[in-house]
């Protein structure tokens, strides 16, 4: 085991309207971990969350922007710790299984530990959230890499430098997507342990929206295949417009060869026009890709800057 009480260890709660939940959670992550600091970051609540959250002996803070990406964002610029933990206020996460993350962490040498949910009750983790879990999932780990089983996990592990290279521009619930793609990019060393995902306490509300966070997170996924993989994303773009010049061209051609003329001008100047338009989708992704592969090297740098 490592001796977590060597390292200065930070505990991030973001919470909105968590009075029923946030004592019960703090109060577990101190006894979890009784050398940590532990944060309550307050996005607007109308409820008593941060009186409670004081009463707990919680650091509290507000952010006033909007969102969990927002506070996420505001959390990592805020607080200096070795260690991070990040967890939702709502006493959804086990704080036991903290010391355990912690200690892969420093064992593997890894600079962030994820927390994947294992759950048998539906009302914890219910069904539309699991098979969206699993097709977003999917998707990120197809285009970016397997390394992961569930990028939607909010309880996680990180170290100083991690933290501190991220730059988290998410605004919402899509901050645990941009944080895996992150870590994919930086090829950093990560891991995942299995731990128990409860249900929310009574008069306790889930923030997350199926559909519509669902629809923000595919978003930012394809945005961030945009901005990382240049060249694949504009490729398909140049292939789809490729598909269609053949559609409409090939026949005017071939009529063409037959009989000496081009009846159909409009189809084949169409046609023309969507070969040039495939011509310079993969011409913007080659330049972006040359761009791309600048920023990821700076990235990396500044992450190598930093001390572990």
């Amino acid at each position: 085991m490592t001796d977590t009480a060597s390292k200065s260890i930070a505990v991030l709660l973001p919470c909105y309207n968590e009075a029923e939940a946030i004592a019960q959670t703090v109060e577990g992550f101190r006894r979890a971990l009784p050398t940590a600091t532990i944060y309550v970051y307050d996005n607007g609540s109308t409820d008593n969350t941060v009186e409670v959250a004081r009463q707990a002996g919680a650091e509290v803070y507000s952010e006033p922007l909007k969102g969990k990406g927002n506070v996420v964002r505001r959390m990592f610029a805020d607080v200096e710790a070795d260690v991070y933990v990040m967890a939702d206020g709502d006493a959804t996460y086990d704080p036991d299984a903290a010391p355990k993350m912690i200690d892969l962490l420093h064992s593997t040498r890894s600079d962030m530990i994820v927390g994947t949910r294992q759950s048998s009750e539906d009302a914890a983790y219910r069904r539309g959230h699991r098979s969206g879990n699993r097709l977003l999932t999917g998707l990120v780990t197809h285009i970016f890499g397997r390394r992961f089983t569930d990028i939607l996990s909010g309880y996680r592990v990180f170290s100083h430098r991690f933290v501190k290279s991220f730059p988290a521009l998410s605004k919402g619930f899509e901050i645990e997507t941009e944080l895996t793609i992150h870590a994919l990019e930086l090829r950093a060393p990560v891991s995942e342990l299995a731990t128990t995902y409860a249900s929310r306490p009574e008069g306790s509300a889930s923030k997350l929206r199926t559909f519509s966070d669902g629809f923000r997170i595919l978003r930012v996924i394809i945005q961030m295949t945009k901005e990382e993989r240049p060249l694949a994303f504009f490729s398909l773009i140049a292939l789809f417009f490729l598909i269609i010049c053949l559609a409409i061209g090939v026949p005017v051609l071939l009529e063409y060869f037959d009989t000496g003329l081009v009846p159909r001008q409009p189809r084949w100047i169409a046609s023309v026009a969507f070969a040039i338009a495939a011509l310079q989708s993969f011409s913007v992704g080659l330049v972006l890709d040359t761009v791309t592969k600048g920023r990821q090297e700076t990235k990396r740098l500044l992450y190598l800057s930093l001390p572990r």
